[in-house]
C-alpha cells in the first residue's frame, strides 16, 4: 500500500494527494489502456495521443467538463474526482481509446454532464 501512495504522490502531485486525504467524497481510480483494449506499438501510442490531444487540449477539456483531474502516466491513467464525475471521465477516455473521434466524445460528455448538473 505504501508504494502505491508514493507512486500516486509522484504522478498526481502533492496538492492532489492532500485533497484526496482531506475530502471524503474524492476518489482515485487507476486503470491501464490494456484494460479497455489490447493495443501494441504504434496503436498504443496513437491511443495515448488521442487521450492527451494536441497540446493536452483533449485531456484538459475532459478535466474541465467533468471536474476531475486526469494523470496520464505512460499506459496508466489515473482519475481523481467524485464518483459520478469519474464515471463520466472514464467513459469518455474509454471511447477515445476505442477510436471514437474527439468531437463525438465531447458531445456525449457534455450531454451527460449537463444532465448530472440538472439533477442537483
Amino acid at each position: 500500500k505504501q508504494w502505491y501512495q508514493r507512486r500516486v504522490a509522484i504522478t498526481a502531485g502533492i496538492d492532489d494527494c492532500l485533497a484526496l486525504v482531506r475530502l471524503d467524497d474524492l476518489f482515485l481510480e487507476t486503470f491501464e489502456i490494456s484494460d479497455v483494449k489490447t493495443l501494441k506499438g504504434d496503436h498504443l501510442a496513437r491511443a495515448i495521443g488521442r487521450i492527451a490531444g494536441k497540446g493536452g487540449r483533449t485531456k484538459f477539456t475532459i478535466e474541465n467538463v467533468t471536474k476531475t483531474r486526469i494523470v496520464l502516466a505512460d499506459s496508466k491513467i489515473h482519475i481523481l474526482g467524485s464518483f459520478q464525475n469519474m464515471r463520466i471521465a472514464r467513459t469518455a477516455i474509454c471511447n477515445l481509446i476505442l477510436g471514437s473521434p474527439p468531437a463525438k466524445v465531447y458531445g456525449k460528455m457534455r450531454t451527460v454532464a449537463s444532465r448530472m448538473s440538472e439533477r442537483f
